[in-house]
């Protein structure tokens, strides 16, 4: 068993040593929709007839009405209207002998020369690295391997290099350029695309590493009470550490949303500053708070980078319409927003078996205690999710 699996898969390697037979053209490549006739020719002094043998496609055995015994010693095959490659290695088309015996074997490569490499875009972290990513050309599949390079210098002057640190993906190839990277020249980049059927370009994009820098997202973020005021929230943040290193300044972005919803509200205005206070909330609801970083240019250039991922969700919660008195964590029956308060209550009843009184901590471990309950039914759906695919 080993040996025929071996022969299938290399047979045009072991049997030209054996000189049983072979196959022409030998591992042609085509397009889609073409077509092929192909000859076994049976090596002399065998005892075969070319009208005992027979083909096979990918393991699959072709119609004899394809065949055509050309003479004693040939067997030829004729296939129409090729689709492309079921694996970019080639297809398997295989002669055999009147016993299944492998005579010799051929591979197919049936797909189309690759597109124009199309949304190349870099970004660079912390100034530090590069990375790139680009697509495929509209068609996206070619069915036979297609190789992508990525190519840079530096604009004006400088050796052509290529990056080596690949990775691919259904929607989107990328590159990673770890180090020596030069700031304040720009750099000309493209992606090259080539196949057994063509090659092509992509167009070239020109930039300077400074203007296409991100971070990471900011630290440290909380959220807290602005006193008794029912409708407000005060958020602060720690700007990213990457951002100490290399003399960038910050813009930031936040965004809340109701526990209960998934509509976030987006306060652009945030400017240079590392807290913002959020007004106009409801009262006695906890709000979900993320934050993103901006690098804005150096020495004095305005141009702004490639906005972070957001930050990890905080939450806080604002005071109720009827603030609590004090020893007492029990909500009036009836009011509005009656879940929130049963949740308050129940939390509350287990905090009095535990501490004294309602203290500020408490409702410090209530906001916690939201978002680890969140985060538990999301895991929850995920999984229940997951178990129903």
């Amino acid at each position: 068993m080993f040996t025929f699996m071996f022969l299938v898969l290399l047979p045009h390697v072991l049997l030209s040593s054996t000189n049983v037979a072979v196959i022409s053209p030998q591992d042609p490549v085509l397009r889609i929709g073409s077509s092929l006739t192909a000859r076994c020719t049976l090596s002399h002094g065998l005892g075969l007839h070319a009208s005992t043998l027979y083909w096979t496609l990918n393991g699959m055995r072709l119609s004899d009405s394809t065949y055509s015994v050309v003479s004693p010693d040939i067997l030829s095959v004729s296939l129409h209207s090729l689709n492309g490659s079921q694996q970019q290695s080639g297809d398997n088309l295989v002669c055999h002998g009147a016993d299944g015996h492998v005579l010799a074997g051929s591979c197919l490569y049936v797909g189309m020369p690759p597109e124009k490499p199309i949304n190349l875009m870099c970004w660079s972290r912390n100034a530090k690295d590069l990375s790139c990513k680009w697509s495929p050309g509209s068609r996206g599949e070619t069915h036979i391997r297609t190789k992508y390079t990525l190519k840079y210098k530096l604009r004006w002057y400088g050796k052509e290099k290529e990056c080596e640190n690949y990775s691919t993906g259904r929607q989107h190839n990328s590159c990673y350029i770890p180090r020596n990277l030069a700031l304040f020249t720009p750099y000309e980049i493209w992606v090259e695309a080539a196949n057994q059927l063509g090659s092509t370009t992509s167009d070239i994009i020109t930039l300077d590493i400074l203007d296409v820098v991100t971070t990471d997202p900011p630290a440290n973020v909380r959220a807290s009470r602005v006193g008794d005021l029912e409708d407000q929230l005060t958020v602060r943040w720690a700007t990213p550490p990457g951002l100490k290193d290399i003399l960038f300044q910050a813009k930031y972005q936040i965004r809340y949303r109701l526990e209960d919803s998934t509509e976030w509200k987006v306060v652009d205005d945030v400017g240079n500053q590392t807290s913002c206070r959020l007004a106009g909330l409801r009262a006695g609801t906890v709000y979900f708070m993320q934050v993103r970083c901006n690098p804005v240019g150096i020495y004095g250039s305005r141009k702004a980078g490639i906005w972070s991922d957001w930050s990890h969700p905080t939450a806080a919660s604002t005071p109720g319409s009827e603030r609590l008195q004090s020893g007492s964590c029990d909500p009036k029956p009836g009011e509005p927003n009656s879940t929130l308060r049963r949740e308050l209550k129940q939390f509350f009843g287990w905090v009095r078996k535990h501490t004294s009184g309602c203290s500020g901590m408490s409702i410090k471990l209530y906001d916690q205690w939201r978002v680890w309950l969140q985060k538990s039914h999301k895991t929850r759906n995920q999984i229940l999710q997951d178990d129903n695919s």
